[in-house]
């Protein structure tokens, strides 16, 4: 494993096992792409055991600069051609923006105010290949692998990091997982909070709006429990609220440094409930924050975010946490850009989490480094051990150097 880690850090543009015994060791590259093929594609080491351990040691470093702040549900996908890898199928790819052949990994991570890590690793597997015998045995997919939608395979994510005692945060996840009410209630029953995305025609009862319990019918019968809409009293959608709501309601916020300039817009907060098949519910869905993003520069609304923090949570708080989701971005760019984790060219279930984990367990080591600095450190102030000079050192081109004949 070392060697192999130590082949995704190296420089160098592809980072599949051969480029890399190529790297590791010119004068004997057979026998170690052997080595580091049996390794990521047959040996039977745990992803979750490694994963584990990278999570204890470099949460501890992170941590060192403050607590976690959240846990962020993401998923990338990985531009693939032909059928036969594990996974490949014509789906939604994210590094292209449309549907392309490819296969799709869903993760979450953690993150602190400086730094973030991916903890879960899983590939999402489409339905035609959870039923399709020939293909899995094929790839070595698991027995007790079987379909399970993104927001499913993420929830599982999320309640196995809880088993596991990792620090506590609120969840961010975008629209396609934030969208799902069974997603929500799920963050919810783990007793966890959460800021999602939510598409533009979710609906929503807006602020001191309720529905209603069915008009009980005159004669004999059980009084009727469920909730009830009738044409004067429906639920909107989250756009229409956001054209609805007053000029007051709506103030800058300044979210972050960004590379040229500080990162701000307008933004909106107001308590709602979801109304997403109220009318099977005897009671209405609890209160939360409805955030809603509208730059002065636009016609309307561009994002959209429900939220479960408490009700006394400013505006600002509401924004940054929410806005939080930019800092695995940077994990993905150095995940594929740097280390490879695209690269890997086997068709296997195992290989294509092993070299997954690996990648983790460098970009890992990669933290633990950049945490050894103050994210407030400037040149000169980095609180590092200066060696002592000799004291008959004399620098070259010094005014006191001895001169040669």
């Amino acid at each position: 494993m070392k060697a192999y880690c130590a082949g995704l850090l190296l420089p160098g543009e592809r980072k599949s096992v051969e480029p890399m015994a190529a790297r590791l060791a010119p004068e004997n590259v057979q026998r170690t792409h052997q080595s580091l093929h049996h390794l990521v594609a047959d040996a039977p080491w745990s992803d979750e055991a490694v994963l584990g351990s990278v999570r204890e040691h470099v949460l501890a470093a992170m941590k060192q600069n403050g607590p976690v702040v959240a846990w962020i549900v993401d998923d990338t996908g990985f531009l693939k051609k032909g059928t036969h890898s594990v996974g490949v199928a014509r789906q939604y790819c994210g590094q292209v923006g449309k549907q392309d052949n490819c296969r799709v990994a869903v993760s979450l991570s953690v993150a602190t105010h400086h730094a973030s890590l991916p903890i879960a690793w899983r590939l999402y597997l489409p339905e035609s290949w959870a039923n399709d015998r020939d293909r899995r045995k094929e790839t070595g997919i698991p027995d007790e692998v079987s379909f399970q939608t993104k927001p499913a395979i993420a929830l599982a994510q999320i309640r196995q990091a809880v088993e596991q005692g990792v620090s506590r945060a609120p969840v961010l996840a975008d629209s396609a997982y934030g969208n799902e009410t069974r997603f929500r209630e799920g963050v919810t029953e783990l007793d966890l909070k959460y800021a999602v995305g939510v598409h533009e025609n979710m609906t929503v009862w807006p602020p001191g709006e309720v529905p209603r319990t069915k008009p009980r019918r005159k004669g004999r019968g059980r009084p009727p429990t469920r909730l009830h809409r009738d044409a004067e009293h429906q639920p909107v959608s989250v756009k229409e609220l956001a054209f609805s709501l007053p000029d007051h309601v709506w103030k800058t916020v300044t979210w972050r440094e960004g590379t040229r300039h500080k990162l701000r817009s307008r933004f909106a907060a107001v308590r709602v409930r979801p109304a997403h098949r109220d009318h099977n519910r005897s009671e209405p869905y609890p209160e939360e924050w409805l955030l809603v993003e509208w730059p002065a520069s636009e016609t309307e609304p561009t994002k959209y975010w429900l939220s479960t923090l408490p009700p006394q949570t400013r505006l600002t708080a509401l924004v940054r946490l929410a806005k939080h989701r930019w800092i695995i971005e940077r994990d993905y760019e150095e995940l594929k850009q740097e280390l490879g984790l695209g690269h890997y060219e086997g068709r296997g279930w195992r290989g294509f989490h092993h070299h997954a984990t690996l990648c983790i367990a460098a970009y890992g080591f990669l933290v633990i480094e950049r945490t050894r600095f103050s994210p407030s450190a400037r040149a000169g102030r980095l609180e590092l051990r200066t060696a002592r000079i000799p004291a008959k050192f004399r620098p070259r081109g010094s005014p006191r150097a001895r001169r040669t004949a």
